[in-house]
């Protein structure tokens, strides 16, 4: 038997979820995260909870998405072919405002005056150019051990992804000149062209691994003393799981670790109650992630900005996330508008209805004076909330808007649910897929109170709000498994396709992936996937096409250009049947499939949904009436209609007036259309 534990470290809060498969049930709490020392939020959790052994500890982290956010990574040197230190800074021609004459392009994490260059080239097709000259690599790498400022090195040489030989001798000559000092390279971290891309994903790396690999070392030894732990390991932003020590080496891996156990919940849930597609929303203290599950697949991207201009291109869930959380404060523009967020009350000092010192009005407070919020049972009672301080923060909106005290916190309500719609648009709409196809799924401590709203303005018909939505990205951790994803760019052409170069670059990457997770100790039930990216001649974006077959050989590349020529009209509505295609990079995951907790199935019940008081709610509509429910005695398979408000320990799911909603086998919350499917299903 395995016993499981997911950590989720937010903004706000830290989630855990603790599975012992002697006991078939999951165990959930949450506990205050601290900002300034993360792990401390995690041993503070552990100790408040008694637990048996754990055997798989897997947790999401923040460490580098705030690093990052919050400039506070390390002095990086970067070290490139001589001619192109300036790539950091040139960025691309493009602009994200192209009439505002203030915009300013994003800073690189990188200093000019830190930038080192090597007379050494390598071309993209014929090979070595120019010999590296090790004499000048070493007064290189002396004048970066003589820069006190510097603490880390990021090395992208030209066409490195080529040939790696200049790339990796230089490593090992910095290692030899200065060992202390952690170096990054693009051959490591992304092995495919466009210099910009690759220079700025090498330098967020170095920028990243003194601060991350001290903290998870750190955290790794804290959490060795405090259980008994048999493994530990981190979430990287693909969603699968890898060691402390691996994630050390790697840390830009960690940049989007967080969010992603919702998604991975999310492909589970799909699978498990037969829903093909799912748009999902992630709503905590601090922010709001949204993504979709299309075909029961997650969504992966490798285009991703950490700023405006300043890419890091690694395989990555596509989630996008926004400042509208439960704890995004409401405030008066300069010309007298109401607005909401991006800034958030966080945990310290919180909500005003926290009572812990916040007096600015905030998206929870709001609900607290709709009704919506239980203040006596927050946090299943352990948290009381103080309703007087909720509206004294919401009548200092209210006072300068004109308005009544209601109508400004429902403004506050619309305003946020608004902001995260766009959201929601970003991930459905403008990638041509239809709000209609879409189940929403809700969770986080602040996703079940928005749901009814947001399936309306969305035009989603299904919601539903997954067993303990709170702590659901914890959860999502313990359904993870360990994933690898490598790539190489290899460009060639339907009309001179070159099978030994393609056919030796798909067995290295193979080879690769699959060492990466022995050498981490996972050994047993590995699978291989294969995809290629590719495009017709002269297109700028490219599609990913996957490929089955063992090695290249005419009929697999036959069948390889007519999928490409399938997916593109599926994609496009059109396809050039005589055109010549461009293969850009091979791509190759490895994942070794771990223990998961096994969901147990609730018995129908004839039982009639019984509330334990009524309530007087503001919704948009007006004031109403709503049955409150605890979750836990709500029997399977009964129908029963809003406005209805179904608490539980971390959240509070609000039912709209007229919307139907039921209990599911798995005891899911599902409402509106797919209610009534379910109910002909019971």
């Amino acid at each position: 038997m395995t016993c499981i534990l997911g950590i989720d470290v937010g903004g706000t809060f830290t989630d855990f979820v603790y599975h012992d498969p002697s006991e078939d049930k999951l165990i959930v709490w949450k506990t205050l995260s601290t900002p300034s020392d993360p792990g401390k939020g995690i041993l503070d959790g552990l100790q408040n909870q008694q637990v048996g052994g754990v055997d798989y500890l897997r947790f999401g982290t923040t460490i580098a998405t705030n690093a990052i956010l919050e400039r506070n990574g390390a002095t990086v040197a970067f070290v490139t072919t001589l001619g192109f230190k300036d790539v950091p800074f040139i960025q691309r021609g493009k602009r994200q405002s192209h009439y505002d004459i203030n915009w300013i392009k994003s800073k690189p994490l990188v200093k000019r005056r830190h930038c080192f260059e090597i007379d050494e080239r390598i071309t993209p097709r014929e090979g070595v150019y120019k010999a590296l000259d090790e004499n000048q690599v070493r007064k290189v790498a002396r004048a970066i051990g003589n820069d006190q400022e510097i603490e880390a090195i990021a090395i992208c040489l030209l066409c490195s992804y080529v040939i790696p030989d200049h790339e990796i001798r230089v490593k090992e000559i910095f290692r030899e000149e200065i060992p202390d000092k952690p170096i990054s390279i693009s051959y490591d971290l992304l092995p495919k062209w466009k210099e910009h891309e690759r220079s700025s994903t090498t330098i967020a790396d170095a920028y990243l691994k003194p601060l991350v690999s001290e903290n998870l070392k750190r955290l790794g030894h804290k959490l060795s003393e405090a259980k008994d732990i048999k493994r530990v390991s981190v979430i990287k932003s693909n969603g699968g799981e890898v060691s402390l020590e691996a994630a050390k080496n790697c840390p830009i891996h960690l940049s989007l670790s967080g969010p992603t156990g919702g998604v991975i919940g999310a492909r589970q849930l799909s699978n498990l109650i037969n829903i093909d597609h799912m748009v999902t929303l992630d709503m905590g203290g601090t922010s709001t992630d949204v993504s979709t599950v299309v075909g029961r697949t997650e969504s992966f991207t490798t285009s991703y900005e950490i700023e405006f201009g300043i890419p890091i291109q690694i395989p990555m869930i596509d989630i996008r996330t926004m400042g509208a959380g439960g704890g995004s404060i409401a405030w008066i523009d300069k010309g007298g508008m109401l607005q909401v967020g991006p800034q958030s009350a966080g945990a310290a000092p919180g909500p005003a209805c926290y009572d812990r010192g916040g007096e600015l009005p905030t998206v929870t407070d709001a609900n607290v004076v709709l009704g919506r919020i239980n203040p006596q049972f927050f946090l299943g009672g352990n948290m009381k909330l103080s309703v007087e301080k909720a509206k004294q923060a919401v009548k200092s909106i209210a006072e300068q808007l004109g308005e009544t005290l209601e109508n400004t916190a429902n403004g506050i309500v619309k305003i946020a649910n608004n902001n995260m719609v766009g959201a929601t648009r970003l991930v459905l709409t403008e990638k041509g897929l239809d709000p209609r196809d879409f189940t929403m799924l809700a969770f986080g401590g602040a996703g079940p109170v928005h749901i009814s709203d947001l399936m309306q303005l969305a035009g989603t018909p299904s919601g539903i709000v997954p067993n303990h939505p709170g702590q659901f990205s914890a959860f999502g951790f313990t359904m993870t498994d360990a994933r690898v994803d490598l790539e190489r760019t290899a460009p060639m052409t339907s009309r001179f396709f070159n099978f030994d170069y393609a056919n030796r670059v798909l067995s290295d990457l193979v080879a690769e992936c699959s060492e990466a997770l022995v050498e981490q100790g996972y050994t047993e039930k590995i699978e291989v996937l294969k995809t290629l990216e590719m495009r017709y001649f002269g297109q700028n974006h490219e599609l990913e096409i996957s490929f089955y077959d063992n090695e290249f050989s005419e009929n697999a590349i036959s069948s390889v250009w007519d999928s490409f020529h399938e997916a593109h009209k599926k994609r496009y509505n059109f396809d050039i049947p005589n055109e010549t295609i461009e293969l850009i990079s091979i791509k190759v995951t490895a994942l070794a499939l771990t223990p998961k907790p096994q969901i147990p199935i609730i018995a129908y019940s004839d039982k009639l949904p019984s509330p334990y008081e009524k309530r007087q709610v503001f919704f948009d509509s007006g004031i109403a009436s709503a049955s409150v429910y605890r979750r836990e005695e709500l029997p399977v398979g009964k129908i029963f209609t809003g406005p209805a408000l179904i608490e539980e320990d971390a959240s509070v799911t609000v039912v709209s007036p007229d919307m139907p909603v039921l209990i599911d086998k798995y005891g899911n919350i599902v409402l509106g259309k797919l209610a009534a499917e379910y109910k002909n299903k019971l």
